[in-house]
Formats: C-alpha cells, sequence, structure tokens
C-alpha cells in the first residue's frame, strides 16, 4: 500500500510543479483537467502524510522498546505504541475507500428531470414534493438551482419540472436518486380519507459538456478537381475544387465556390468539422435517451427504488431493504420547526391540515451522509 500512496505523492508534486509553471495558462483545457487532478489528490495525499507519521512513530516506539535501557522511556514508548496501533486499521480502511477508482462524473453539475407518474394530480403534487425538497436539500450544501422548464399540475405541484443543480460534486451525491418514487398518503384531492398510492420519475443526468471536435489530418483524405459550371478558364482547367473525406466515419464535404484551392480547402474543412460535429452530438443524444431508459423503467408503482409510507412514518429504500421510521416526520401545521431545518421550506406551503413531510430527503441523507447509498456503486447497481 506505501508504494501505491508514494506513486501518489509523487504525481501530486509533479501535477504541483505543472500548474505552477509560467506556461500552464497557455493550454487552458489542460490546466483546469490539471487543477482537478490536484485537488481530488489532495485528500489521499493528506492521510497518507498521517499514515506514514503514524507507522514512523510506532517504528521508533518499537526501537525504543527493544534498545533503550531506559525504564521511564520504554513505558512512555510502550503507551505510545499501543494507543497508536489501533489508529492504523482504521487509517487504512479510509485509505482503501479513497484509492476506490471515482467515477469520472461524480464531480460534475446535475441536471434533474422529475415527472407525475401514475396517481393523476396527487402523482403532480408528490412531484412538487420532490421538487421543494431537493431544492432545500441543494441549499443547505450551498449549491445553487436553476429552473429550465416547468409543467404545472392541474391541482398544484408539476406534471413535469426540469432544472440544473450546481456546485461540488453534485452528480455524485445526486445520480443514485434516479428511479421512481412512490409515496402513500392521504392525498389533498382525497375527501373520504383514504389512503392512496402515487409515483414521480426522477432522472439525474451528468451536465453536458461542450466538446470540440478535433480532425487529424491523417484521418483526412484531400482529392482535389476541376471544378464545374461558370467561371471562365481559370477554374475549369485547375483543380481548385476540394473533396475532403473523414476517413474514420466516412463522412464527406467538397466544395468547389472559390478560385482558390486553399479556400476552398478552408470551406470544405468547415463543413466536414460541423457534420462531423452534428452525428457526435446525435450520438450523445441517442445515449442520453438510453440512459433515461435505464434509470426509469416506466413511471409505474411496482417499478419503484423507494416508499415513503406517511401514515406510518415509513421510508423504505428497496435497492438495499433498508427501512427508517421516524415519528417526526409528521409536523402540525402550527410548528414551523423541524430537526432537519432544510425541510421548513415545506413546512411553510401547508397551512390548513397536518404536514406530512415528504421523507426521501431524511433518508438521501442518511443513506448518502452515512456512505450507504455510496456502497450500491461496488455492488454494481447504481
Amino acid at each position: 500500500m506505501l508504494d501505491k500512496l508514494e506513486a501518489i505523492n509523487q504525481r501530486y508534486i509533479e501535477v504541483e510543479k505543472l500548474i505552477s509553471s509560467p506556461d500552464a495558462m497557455n493550454d487552458m483545457k489542460a490546466y483546469v483537467q490539471l487543477s482537478k487532478e490536484y485537488k481530488d489528490l489532495g485528500p489521499i495525499i493528506d492521510i497518507y502524510k498521517t499514515y506514514s507519521n503514524l507507522l514512523s512513530n510506532i517504528n521508533e516506539a518499537k526501537e525504543i522498546i527493544s534498545s533503550s535501557e531506559d525504564i521511564e522511556m520504554k513505558e512512555m514508548a510502550k503507551m505510545e505504541l499501543d494507543e497508536n496501533l489501533p489508529k492504523v486499521s482504521s487509517l487504512e480502511e479510509e485509505i482503501k475507500v479513497l484509492l476506490i477508482p471515482k467515477d469520472p462524473e461524480d464531480s460534475k453539475n446535475a441536471v434533474m428531470e422529475i415527472r407525475a407518474g401514475t396517481g393523476g394530480d396527487e402523482a403532480s403534487i408528490f412531484a412538487g414534493d420532490l421538487y421543494r425538497m431537493y431544492t432545500s436539500f441543494s441549499q443547505s450544501k450551498g449549491w445553487s438551482i436553476e429552473l429550465v422548464d416547468v409543467a404545472d399540475g392541474t391541482s398544484g405541484g408539476y406534471k413535469e419540472i426540469i432544472f440544473n443543480v450546481s456546485g461540488e460534486d453534485v452528480y455524485g451525491q445526486l445520480k443514485f436518486e434516479s428511479g421512481v418514487h412512490r409515496v402513500q398518503r392521504v392525498p389533498q384531492t382525497e375527501t373520504q380519507g383514504r389512503v392512496h398510492t402515487s409515483a414521480a420519475t426522477v432522472i439525474v443526468l451528468p451536465e453536458a459538456e461542450e466538446f470540440d471536435i478535433e480532425l487529424k489530418d491523417s484521418d483526412i483524405r484531400k482529392d482535389t478537381y476541376c471544378s464545374s459550371g461558370p467561371g471562365g478558364q481559370s477554374v475549369n482547367t485547375t483543380y481548385s475544387a476540394v473533396r475532403l473525406t473523414h476517413i474514420p466515419t466516412g463522412v464527406v464535404a467538397q466544395c468547389q465556390d472559390q478560385k482558390s484551392q486553399h479556400k476552398n480547402y478552408d470551406k470544405a474543412l468547415k463543413v466536414l468539422r460541423s457534420r462531423i460535429y452534428e452525428m457526435e452530438l446525435q450520438k450523445k443524444l441517442e445515449e442520453d435517451a438510453k440512459n433515461r431508459k435505464t434509470m426509469v423503467s416506466s413511471g409505474d408503482r411496482s417499478a419503484k427504488i423507494r416508499t415513503y409510507n406517511y401514515p406510518q412514518g415509513r421510508v423504505t429504500e428497496h435497492r438495499i431493504n433498508l427501512t427508517k421510521y421516524n415519528p417526526d416526520w409528521r409536523l402540525e401545521a402550527s410548528n414551523r420547526t423541524c430537526c432537519w431545518p432544510f425541510i421548513t421550506p415545506i413546512c411553510l406551503l401547508y397551512t390548513t391540515c397536518p404536514i406530512e413531510l415528504t421523507t426521501s430527503i431524511v433518508t438521501f441523507l442518511e443513506l448518502v451522509e452515512l456512505n450507504e447509498i455510496k456502497a450500491l456503486s461496488f455492488k454494481g447497481l447504481g
């Protein structure tokens, strides 16, 4: 383990030198990547230094115990050894977790899409509860919310709402919220007090990065030929027309508008770049559509990943069979305080009936902050 940590430390020093060099800002794209790598390596280096010092102290204490003739020194060394040895295993566990390869998209901002599923007006109301819940949670984390699109429900809430969440490691913490969320409660639209089951779908996608197409000269075949059409002898008898073929994709672009071969080449290259960009963009859109289908198979109640049962004060995370109960999730309308301060904005929306808080944010905190939901990625359930 020490060899691996030492290699990471050398890389950390190397990146630090690259960032500090005078030419670092010449390539902004490379500079941003280096800055991100430097930031990601920071926590590992901090714990590596602590771990290294701890092992050094343990070795010194063992040496004193074995070689020193001073009884007091031996006693002090033994006390230090007894204190430090239990710390080794806990630090090693932390290091193992930090050394697990991260999803490169975890640090990105997120795009969240919440849609009402089965349940009619109650599903729209629940979708609105989920939106306010995630908004409150984002505020508690210091993240910012930007509304993109919204379709209001007929009796409150939203049929669909799309918003961006920006901040540090947003996607890494929110990506496990994708799926069907099921709620069991007495709807606001219910007059006979019966418990209904409704659902809303949540989709979390990493924010798309702007990408540019890099065309290598070795991947482009250039053909020249005589231009056709009007233009006189200077056009029809010289090889001024240009046809460019991108060999990996087979995309072709040609131009014969100009008398100069160089000008035709430049114009054809722009057209070729645009066509390849459009093709790559279409691929990305198709990939995003596939991701949506894998995150949410349907908006039906049976496809749930989590259930919030208001009458029982219960929330169940079906992916890891975790159930939590908390009677404090039910608050009276007159009570404006809550053990989870970020849920208070939800309380303020209700004024006439007992407030039954959406509990998924509580579960979300328990799963994410206690690292229980992160375990899903190790099981391949993310």
